[in-house]
């Protein structure tokens, strides 16, 4: 049995660490293609994850992505969690995360979710999240709502699930609690 993760540090991702992110993708490939589209080859190269980070950072300078690495206590990447089309007009974004295959049922999602929560509204100001699920990932869905998301019907989510009717999609409103 695995034990829950106590301690989940997330912090916004820097370009200093593509070497640790480059040997966290490229371990967790396969158990990520299991739930995600795969991502093309030249993403798993040196290059190619630095032109990611930059994309990332380029997005949070603008204001459009808070991208984190989800950390353990030695400092080792466990997993990421992204806020993303991020609109502070409306209040609102859309989380994703990903936890390394290692770390799966460990706890380390619902620690990143609830403190992307907490990110999202004392340092964003935001009102709501998204979120969107493949009915293939379970584990997922449960993450969300156990971290009080809730699910949306398919006519009231069909822009956020865009091209894959199949997609689940939840929301959460943010307060105080």
């Amino acid at each position: 049995m695995k034990t829950i993760k106590k301690t989940v540090k997330i912090r916004l991702l820097t370009p200093a660490d593509c070497p640790a992110l480059l040997d966290f993708e490229t371990r967790n490939r396969g158990w990520f293609e299991q739930h995600v589209a795969p991502r093309g080859e030249a993403f798993y190269t040196r290059a190619g994850v630095e032109q990611h980070i930059a994309e990332l950072l380029a997005a949070h300078a603008q204001g459009r992505w808070f991208p984190a690495l989800l950390l353990d206590e030695a400092g080792v990447i466990v997993g990421r969690s992204n806020l993303k089309d991020v609109d502070s007009l409306a209040g609102v974004a859309e989380l994703g995360y990903r936890v390394g295959q290692d770390q799966a049922g460990a706890g380390v999602a619902t620690a990143a979710v609830v403190q992307m929560k907490a990110l999202a509204l004392q340092e964003l100001g935001l009102r709501r999240l998204i979120a969107v699920v493949s009915p293939a990932n379970p584990a997922s869905a449960r993450v969300m709502e156990k971290c009080g998301f809730v699910r949306l019907d398919p006519a009231a989510s069909e822009a956020l699930r865009g091209k894959d009717p199949e997609l689940l999609a939840y929301q959460c409103d943010l307060n105080l609690d």
